[in-house]
């Protein structure tokens, strides 16, 4: 389709602005509202991929997003085909992931009407979008569009919805699509500024840099690591920022911080005096747990201007293109080193970081596999080029700790809400992002049957990847948080599926792992064969109160 000023459906708009824009796929349920725009999509390349749940959706297109830095996109019905999207919204507009939600609705004359899925949509939807809003008429859908698609794309990004009633779909219109053009990128931040950031650094008795989300993409990593290649400056990863440090430059990384207390992060930040925080938003991991007393100096390299607070009130802003602001400064810090104790804190946590990537010996198996284990063994089977995706669960924990990676985007978490049931919709997504590229998922049993249903859209569009559930028929995350408060659990049992079957059922590889070389064999073949394979693997979760909740910042894991 191209666009003119003959008259056409606004619904072809639509389509239109999707194709101008780049979009490669739309992830959706269909329903009588929104039917105008998947009738337009059967004309398009823009390939149509239908879901089992809108929820799922909005995960695809969200992960679309964060993989490429360019919109993905949902499209679902009125009503509960709306509301059912929330989740997958609120955890791309928390997380920073760009995405487009097109949601049909009631014609207008029904608007405000109690009748059959009439609702305010849009101030549903601005409760977790970026921005939210719905087209009255016809005329106004080109440009509604077209700067839905760019709202989503601007720093900071996150989801924008768009609410379309089903008669506005179905109108003409001779309004053409204004030019739908690429976000300009920014320029280094100001001379003055990176040259006084430069004097705090060479200054600074212990100086470190602190990774954030902002910073994970191609370029960022790219410019982080001629900083990394001239100078002797250590780094903290965030969760979303995993994979920002190569094997090559593996000395500077000290590991990542989100989630405890007195990880090798958290003490080489507590002992800093300047802290360069380069894309960071403290959604991934408040200031008040890094910086306590508020007597760090703070340097805030980024696109976007910081939210103050008693924590976290930088003493200098850079405020530009993240990369280009980072070679500039790496130029003028060329030959920083640590020097005396710094060093020496620098060199101990190392050391620490190592030591603490080891399985229990002598494990007894017949309680379950040991999780640390289970860990190491994935990331021996992986490699560096795979992307691996983790939902929220215990093993959670176990991949943030243990899981090393060594390029951006190639281990995704989801940190800032905490999401229960993205992996297996992230990994279909990634398989499409990422054709003929390895894509291994993990879950636990709780969160896998949230969106397991996606295994007949993964069946369906021949995606291949391997998902391996730590299988412990609990929800043990808040069960070792309820026995350190109240001695007790509570409504954390599940049950025992037979996971394997169920896989089969929907025409996909079921598996299951009871010893690490069966794990091996199982991820392996999983692996290798096409199409989707889930492999149930029994994990025994007794110490994790001991050896998790004693290093968890309180309340953290809600």
């Amino acid at each position: 389709m191209t666009s003119s000023s003959a008259p056409v459906r606004s619904a072809q708009r639509v389509v239109e602005a999707l194709e101008a824009a780049g979009v490669r796929w739309v992830f959706g349920v269909p329903g009588a509202k929104v039917d105008q725009v998947f009738d337009a999509l059967e004309d398009s390349p823009v390939q149509t991929i239908v879901c089992r749940h809108e929820q799922n959706a909005a995960f695809m297109a969200a992960c679309v997003g964060r993989l490429t830095g360019r919109p993905g996109v949902a499209l679902v019905t009125s009503g509960p085909g709306t509301s059912n999207l929330a989740t997958g919204l609120v955890t791309a507009t928390t997380e920073g992931d760009p995405m487009v939600a097109l949601c049909g609705a009631v014609p207008r004359a029904d608007r405000l009407k109690h009748t059959h899925q009439s609702m305010d949509a849009a101030g549903l939807l601005s409760t977790v979008s970026k921005t939210a809003g719905e087209v009255d008429a016809a005329d106004n859908v080109p440009e509604a569009i077209v700067n839905a698609l760019r709202a989503a794309e601007v720093m900071p990004r996150g989801a924008a919805s768009l609410v379309l009633p089903s008669d506005v779909m179905a109108e003409p219109t001779a309004v053409p699509l204004p030019p739908v053009r690429e976000v300009p990128r920014l320029g280094a931040a100001p001379d003055q500024a990176v040259d006084a950031a430069a004097r705090m650094l060479r200054e600074a008795r212990f100086p470190v840099i602190l990774a954030g989300v902002r910073s994970a993409c191609t370029e960022g990593a790219e410019a982080l690591h001629g900083l990394l290649a001239r100078t002797g400056l250590p780094v903290v990863e965030t969760f979303q920022a995993a994979g920002l440090v190569p094997r090559d430059l593996e000395d500077h990384y000290l590991g990542r911080v989100g989630l405890f207390r007195n990880q090798p992060g958290d003490v080489v930040l507590a002992q800093a005096d300047v802290v360069l925080t380069i894309g960071y938003d403290p959604v991934e991991y408040d200031a008040a747990l890094w910086n306590h007393d508020a007597s760090r100096r703070i340097i805030h390299l980024d696109e976007i201007a910081p939210d103050f607070d008693a924590h976290y009130a930088p003493t200098l802003e850079l405020r530009g293109d993240i990369p280009t602001t980072i070679t500039a400064l790496a130029e003028r810090v060329a030959g920083l080193r640590l020097r005396g104790e710094a060093d020496a804190v620098v060199a101990r946590q190392r050391d620490r970081l190592a030591e603490t990537a080891a399985p229990t010996p002598d494990h007894d198996d017949a309680f379950g596999l040991d999780p640390v284990a289970v860990t190491l063994t994935l990331r021996e089977l992986v490699g560096d080029d795979a992307t691996v995706i983790s939902d929220v669960g215990s093993h959670y924990i176990y991949m943030a700790r243990y899981f090393r990676a060594y390029r951006p985007r190639r281990l995704l978490f989801s940190n800032g809400q905490q999401t229960l049931g993205v992996a297996l919709p992230w990994a279909i997504a990634t398989t499409l992002v990422r054709p003929g590229e390895p894509v291994l998922s993990v879950s636990g049993d709780g969160g896998f049957l949230f969106s397991a249903m996606e295994l007949d859209t993964a069946v369906r569009l021949g995606s291949t990847f391997t998902h391996v559930i730590f299988d412990d028929g609990t929800y043990d995350m808040v069960a070792f948080q309820q026995m350190k408060r109240y001695g007790r659990t509570a409504g954390i049992q599940l049950g025992h599926p037979d996971f394997a079957a169920y896989a089969e059922s929907f025409g996909a590889h079921g598996r299951r792992a009871t010893t690490l070389e069966e794990l091996v064999a199982e991820v392996r073949a999983g692996l290798a064969e096409p199409g989707p394979t889930i492999i149930d693997v029994p994990v025994d979760y007794r110490d994790n109160l001991a050896s998790l909740a004693g290093d968890l910042r309180e309340g953290v894991l809600s």
